[in-house]
């Protein structure tokens, strides 16, 4: 009690949640500032950041915008860009905030935190294994699979090294070949530790890629029976999501808890898991004031834990178990008060840096009183420290005479399986991860990569069929006999023709554009094709590449679209427009109404992938109600 008490102090006063900043913010913008950035460039970002990671995100948007009107490199330009629209969006999120009960909170390591869920013992299996050969991420180590299982979600590496979401399904002695859920679930970043809700119509994940306030957030999407997929995946807004990385969330089929981890408050390879409330009617309220946001956002269980129903978690100890639970209790009150010592020291020097280049008259005030209260603790933290150590070693000495050796590694791992129940009423139980993944997964169907490329070994086309309207090709040789793989120097795909007298023509990739098929002329001619010439096809007969140029250039009818987004009132989440922005730049966005409802006509726009990719990022924003009509059409060069 009194190490859950002490926890509650400190963080009650502890505003600035400076140190996960530090740890936590290594980001792109970062990397190109040690690269490129001037020293006034380097301290805008950083604090920036800084505010950012401290919820001051209006504060973080606006130097953000300061760094961009001094920052003259244009890749630079776009990691301060993406910067401050997860600052916008922090702020955007801010009017839509949950206030559920915090029932529990404990802290444990990144590599075994998903065995504190209450979930099927042994139904964690590590990576690597049959279903991703990487070793490690950051975060994901482990995959929910409990034996029973007749399907399966699940994150894994793509070839570009990126985690996206995948299902396989089994069947008799196989599982099917895994493969991705729909373009709504594959963003920019990774996603991570899906898991399907107990009634299977919701999909929970974390992502670093999707519209959020940076590093991983959670999202939620909902089952649709008519399209028989997943939906648009929405954000789950605050306190679920942060600014530092928040991840594995699951209801308790029972319906009493929501449970997450996150790492906003962690120093080093660990992690919180959060025990709150199940919200069955939430109600979301605008929350700008930073104090009370912070609060609210370190989900600190209250002190009067005695209204929770907790007769489902509750075990009895045994005599020779309460010995041993002093004991750990004892030793993790030590770790926890050194932990606490060292984030102290780690948040003053921070905030130390954030006064030093402040020039406002009320941060400065806030940030002297936040030092001064931080100054204030740390001597009771370090009186704490040396009389838990006391007692510690007191214990010890204690089962020395009693002829007890103790292991205390054995100890705690025993001790682990139940480490919170007396402070907060609620007991995590750990479970033993599950054996080694053995399933059997059915081979993909390898097709053939119609891509030009220059291999260590040249390939032949496994179709000589050339695909309908203009496409060209390098021609490299005719020979009077059939040529060898050797003779290819690399090349692929290499197409063989034989003509009617009898020789054999051979030509290189499949190229849609004249550009294109020019751009690569001299590489094949580099190597060792020196007499090596372009043709051109229409719909598989040979024409003048003149006339294929002329045909590429003409005019086509292009459909013209606007996009149509009704809210829920009379206004848009402010998350809305700046996902139109970044996507369709500087669009026309106009208010309109139509029987009696408020519609936000945008466009028009001619490009129908982008269209539909603008629909996906308003979904995803928290409108429901959005779609794309034809309104006209334009002639366009292909």
């Amino acid at each position: 009690m009194f190490l859950n008490e002490l926890w509650q102090v400190m963080t009650r006063y502890l505003k600035m949640t400076v140190l996960a900043a530090a740890v936590q913010c290594v980001s792109a913008v970062a990397g190109c500032v040690q690269m490129y950035a001037g020293p006034d460039l380097d301290s805008l970002i950083r604090r920036a950041d800084s505010l950012r990671m401290a919820y001051m995100f209006d504060e973080s948007a606006g130097l953000y915008g300061k760094a961009l009107g001094i920052c003259e490199d244009s890749l630079m330009r776009i990691g301060i860009e993406d910067a401050r629209m997860l600052a916008e969006n922090g702020l955007g999120m801010t009017d839509f905030v949950l206030q559920p009960e915090v029932v529990a909170k404990h802290r444990f390591s990144l590599d075994e935190f998903f065995l504190y869920y209450p979930l099927e013992d042994k139904s964690w299996r590590n990576y690597p294994n049959v279903l991703d050969s990487t070793e490690v991420h950051q975060f994901c180590r482990a995959v929910y699979f409990p034996d029973d299982f007749r399907f399966l979600y699940f994150s894994a590496h793509d070839q570009e090294g990126a985690m996206n979401i995948y299902r396989t399904d089994r069947k008799d002695s196989t599982w099917s070949v895994p493969y991705l859920l729909n373009e709504y679930l594959v963003s920019s970043g990774d996603e991570i530790f899906p898991m399907v809700s107990p009634d299977g119509k919701h999909l929970y994940f974390a992502s670093s890629g999707l519209y959020g306030m940076g590093g991983f957030d959670l999202y939620v999407s909902t089952w649709s029976e008519d399209q028989q997929e997943w939906g648009p995946p929405a954000n789950m807004g605050m306190p679920y999501s942060s600014p530092y990385n928040d991840f594995l969330f699951m209801n308790t089929p029972d319906g009493k808890y929501s449970i997450f981890a996150s790492d906003r408050d962690c120093a080093g390879d660990s992690v919180d898991v959060y025990v709150l409330e199940q919200e069955t009617m939430p109600v979301r309220k605008s929350m700008r004031d930073v104090s009370a946001l912070r609060n609210l956002m370190s989900l600190d269980p209250p002190d009067d834990m005695d209204r929770f129903d907790s007769s489902n978690v509750m075990t009895q100890m045994t005599p020779e178990g309460k010995e041993i639970r002093r004991y750990t209790e004892k030793v993790s009150e030590v770790r926890a008060l050194r932990d606490s010592i060292y984030c102290s020291n780690v948040r003053m020097a921070n905030m130390r840096a954030l006064l030093a280049e402040s020039h406002d008259d009320g941060e400065k005030a806030r940030l002297t009183s936040g030092i001064s209260q931080i100054e204030s603790m740390v001597p009771a933290f370090h009186d704490s420290l040396e009389r838990a150590s006391a007692i510690l070693q007191k214990i010890e000495m204690d089962f020395l005479y009693r002829g007890i050796v103790l292991d205390p590694g054995k100890l705690m791992v025993e001790a682990d399986r139940e480490v919170e129940g007396t402070s907060s009423n609620y007991v995590f139980t750990r479970k033993s991860p599950g054996k080694p993944l053995d399933i059997v997964l059915e081979k993909p169907e390898v097709k053939f990569d119609y891509t030009f490329m220059i291999l260590p070994e040249g390939r032949f086309a496994e179709d000589n069929t050339l695909p309908d309207g203009i496409v060209y090709q390098i021609q490299i040789f005719s020979l009077s006999s059939k040529a060898s793989v050797k003779s290819l120097k690399g090349l692929s795909p290499v197409f063989e023709e034989q003509t009617a007298g009898g020789r054999y023509i051979y030509r290189v990739g499949v190229f849609r554009k004249y550009n294109d098929v020019l751009s690569n002329l001299n590489k094949v001619k580099k190597a060792g094709f020196r007499t090596a010439f372009i043709t051109a096809f229409e719909d598989g007969e040979p024409i003048a590449v003149s006339k294929a140029r002329v045909l590429e250039k003409k005019a086509v009818e292009v459909s013209l679209y606007q996009i149509n987004i009704v809210p829920y009132g009379d206004s848009l989440p402010d998350l809305t427009v700046p996902a139109v922005r970044q996507l369709c730049g500087n669009v026309d966005i106009a208010r309109s109404e139509k029987d009696g409802k408020v519609i936000y006509i945008v466009g028009t726009l001619d490009d129908k992938a982008l269209v539909e990719k603008t629909l996906v990022a308003v979904r995803a924003t928290g409108v429901a109600d959005a779609y794309s009509v034809v309104v006209g059409t334009v002639k366009k060069e292909q």
